[in-house]
């Protein structure tokens, strides 16, 4: 029965008001994040979203109609809109009213409601991709259509369940080790066992493609193994860089007995295919300019592979999702720790990698210690009156420069230094002049995506062993860098407003460390500026996972 005091407002556009100052916060919270979208997350009422994709990855993780509205009704203040019980169960009744089915060798478009295939069948941008064969509850699809198909009825409001099975791939029989190469006992964490069981689903049809969400730290990496190990086929790994590529690799050597013979790299460095092949998005997607094509495409061609894994599935570039139209026969795996794309295509993550399997909340795992607990700063430093100036007579783009460069920024992070003199200490920028102001004035080392790959290897090397305790990376630091023990994270600049940075930047320090459990995060923006506004966007993903931001105001020496 709703209750004035529960925290939630439900209103008829499908969207939800939540309180922040209540005891039932929390638990609404981690509710409404299953099924809805955090939009906005000022100080007492965050505004969330529920959108049809977001209803239909909860449909395809199990949940229902009645699931949700439930859920809904327990922490609502009023009653339920009629127009929002209705919508929501006509959305989610959609997943799974249209599947596609293997029958006899063809590929069929098959619906309970005739009616509804008839219309799609009609539509012209279906109509070039039927076969011949119909029937009154079925219509056959050309097989080399399956993504684009799915593509085009997600665009209609049909997500299509795909029940079509996969090629089978060459077989790879490996086993995990029960050490590790180094001599530590291994294996996989309850969590990690689950995450690859509802991927595989017992083989069944409903299992072999979707996302596993967990969150940076978690082991994203023995996941994928472990869905490796579970279905014995050759593999295709790719990831973001050739860094995350090697580590890959060292893990596969480390934790499998795959023999070395059985692992390659196909890199801008190195062109290796094995039944192991771990490549780089940015091979892939280098474009001949004289022929204006992908030579490095061939790579989905060159074995029968069985599985192919897209690890930090957000960052999927256009053209890889293109290619991945092609490949639905193949088994697909995303890897993320935010399903959040800045460009707004997580509805092509949906339909051509799949829906989202499963989806584990940061605070989830950082209650069980797996890992470490973190605490957020936002310092807000002022602009001298000279910059104060330039910045009112700046272009908009060139006012959020001006903010991010900010140079009062240096003496808070050398303050920052001085308050954690033995910690293990990452400087995240965006900008790289801003950077290398600061390796200079702090004389610590830089990486940026100039430095040659061995001196990035071995810069990491020295600061994994502790030779180093301060590290100033650009944004290829990122992303899929293992660096356990770093445990302080200052963020001098970013992407503008983007979400998913801002959780890979905090995920960098979120490995359990002995001693303090605790990581620090200090995001530095310039107060009363565009990057103030934008920093407000960064943090609503990590807000919805249960992270708040301390504020704290620097004083301006001018006053």
């Amino acid at each position: 029965m709703p209750a004035l005091t529960n925290p939630m407002i439900v209103q008829s556009d499908r969207t939800v008001l939540l309180e922040v100052q209540n005891p039932l916060y929390e638990a609404a919270r981690d509710t409404l994040a299953v099924f809805a979208e955090l939009e906005k997350s000022p100080e007492y009422m965050h505004t969330y979203r529920i959108s049809p994709l977001s209803l239909w990855n909860a449909a395809s993780a199990g949940l229902s109609a009645p699931d949700v509205l439930a859920g809904l009704t327990r922490y609502s203040k009023f009653p339920l809109p009629e127009a929002i019980q209705t919508e929501i169960r006509q959305l989610m009744s959609r997943y799974g009213l249209v599947k596609l089915e293997q029958q006899d060798g063809h590929l069929f478009l098959t619906s309970s409601d005739r009616t509804i295939l008839l219309e799609i069948t009609h539509h012209k941008d279906v109509i070039p991709l039927l076969g011949t064969l119909k029937g009154p509850d079925r219509s056959e699809i050309l097989a080399e259509a399956r993504g684009h198909l799915k593509e085009v009825l997600m665009k209609l409001g049909y997500p299509v369940e795909d029940l079509a099975g996969y090629n089978e791939g060459t077989p790879l029989p490996f086993s995990w080790r029960s050490m590790t190469l180094g001599g530590e006992p291994f294996a996989l964490r309850d969590y990690q066992v689950d995450a690859v069981e509802s991927f595989h689903l017992h083989g069944s049809l409903q299992g072999g493609s979707g996302v596993l969400v967990l969150p940076c730290g978690s082991g994203k990496t023995l996941i994928g193994i472990g869905v490796m190990e579970k279905l014995q086929v050759e593999t295709l790994i790719l990831t973001t860089n050739v860094t995350s590529a090697r580590q890959w690799l060292r893990e596969l050597e480390d934790r499998t007995d795959l023999t070395s013979e059985q692992l390659s790299e196909y890199s801008g460095e190195r062109k290796g295919i094995a039944p192991v092949t771990v490549a780089t998005y940015q091979i892939l997607t280098y474009r001949d300019s004289s022929t204006n094509t992908y030579p490095h495409f061939e790579l989905f061609n060159q074995k029968n592979w069985g599985l192919i894994i897209y690890d930090e599935v957000h960052l999927l570039p256009a053209p890889v999702f293109r290619a991945t139209a092609e490949l639905q026969a193949k088994r697909r795996l995303g890897l993320t720790a935010t399903l959040v794309r800045e460009d707004g295509k997580e509805d092509e993550v949906f339909t051509l990698i799949g829906p989202k399997k499963k989806d584990i909340p940061w605070k989830v795992l950082e209650a069980q210690g797996w890992i470490a607990s973190a605490q957020c700063t936002e310092w807000r430093i002022p602009m001298s009156k000279s910059r104060r100036i330039d910045y009112a007579l700046a272009e908009e783009r060139e006012k959020f420069r001006l903010a991010a460069e900010n140079p009062r920024k240096t003496n808070k992070v050398a303050a920052l230094l001085d308050r954690h003199p033995t910690d293990h200490i990452l400087i995240i920028g965006q900008y790289v002049q801003q950077l290398e102001f600061l390796a200079k004035e702090l004389r610590a080392p830089l990486i940026t995506g100039k430095t040659p790959q061995k001196e990035r290897e071995r810069l990491y090397q020295k600061f994994r062993e502790g030779e180093i305790h301060v590290l100033i990376v650009s944004k290829v630091g990122n992303f899929a860098v293992d660096l356990p023990d770093a445990n302080v994270a200052i963020q001098v600049s970013g992407s503008f407003g983007s979400r998913q940075e801002e959780a890979q930047r905090l995920g960098r320090i979120l490995r359990p460390k002995k001693g303090d459990p605790r990581a620090y995060f200090y995001s530095l923006v310039s107060g009363d500026t565009k990057e103030q506004e934008f920093g407000m966007k960064r943090q609503l993903f990590l807000t919805e996972q249960g992270y708040s931001y301390q504020i704290a105001i620097e004083e301006d020496p001018d006053d």
